[in-house]
């Protein structure tokens, strides 16, 4: 279930001004029922999911799973984040993250992975996908580390009015009022997953290793690789950059 908790929508006591409805995670928001009704569309919903994927993780399993159920389709890509210094090739990352998809219990028929969506720039990504399904109703999945910083993303007003933008909480990382409501300025339609991911990160592997992190496939690929300063699973030093 996605719980639509942001709308911009009129008030009868202000000029078409952005209202934050719910009450997420002990914000004291005014409540309203706003229910989310693209059942009843015959556009096919789609999620667009980039992630750095350096490595993928448990996390993003949970996550492409969850969406799955949420969603007729779910496109996810390895994106090369103009904020990040990435370790690993792009190349390599895509590889992990399809491994990490074939590895979804039980298979899930409706999650792809295409790096033709992949770009430095969400708003190119949209128009690709735009271009790509004319007729679907698009949503852009982020995660709640990363509301913040949408406001300072390239033409970012532009992005948000033209694609629904659906946050997953990380444990962590909280949902502020001051971030959604400058989102909501922007036109953006804000929704908040009714699912947390699990307590994993990329960094945090990338600095410690835990092969719990990570699954199973994705593991065995980084050794194979030598990806990671981490070809010897019994060493338990962290790397030296």
């Amino acid at each position: 279930m996605v719980l639509r908790v942001y709308t911009k929508c009129a008030s009868a006591d202000s000029n078409d001004a952005p209202r934050v409805t719910g009450d997420i995670s002990g914000l004291d928001f005014r409540l309203m029922i706003d229910m989310n009704f693209d059942w009843l569309s015959t556009m096919p919903s789609i999620a667009l999911f980039g992630t750095s994927a350096d490595p993928p993780t448990a996390g993003h399993q949970q996550i492409l799973n969850w969406l799955s159920y949420q969603y007729d389709e779910v496109w996810v890509w390895a994106s090369e984040n103009p904020f990040k210094h990435h370790q690993t090739p792009l190349d390599h990352r895509a590889a992990m993250l399809r491994l990490l998809i074939s590895d979804i219990h039980p298979p899930r028929s409706n999650i792809y992975c295409d790096q033709r969506l992949s770009n430095p720039r969400a708003l190119i990504t949209v128009e690709r996908a735009q271009h790509r399904w004319p007729d679907a109703s698009l949503t852009f999945v982020v995660g709640s580390d990363l509301v913040d910083k949408v406001a300072g993303w390239y033409r970012s007003t532009e992005l948000l009015q033209q694609v629904k933008l659906l946050v997953i909480p990380r444990p962590g990382y909280a949902i502020t009022p001051h971030d959604v409501t400058h989102l909501l300025a922007q036109g953006g339609d804000v929704a908040i997953a009714d699912m947390t991911g699990p307590p994993v990160s990329s960094t945090a592997y990338r600095q410690a290793h835990d092969p719990n992190t990570i699954t199973p496939p994705v593991q065995a690929y980084i050794h194979q690789e030598k990806l990671y300063e981490c070809q010897d699973p019994s060493k338990n030093t962290l790397p030296t950059r």
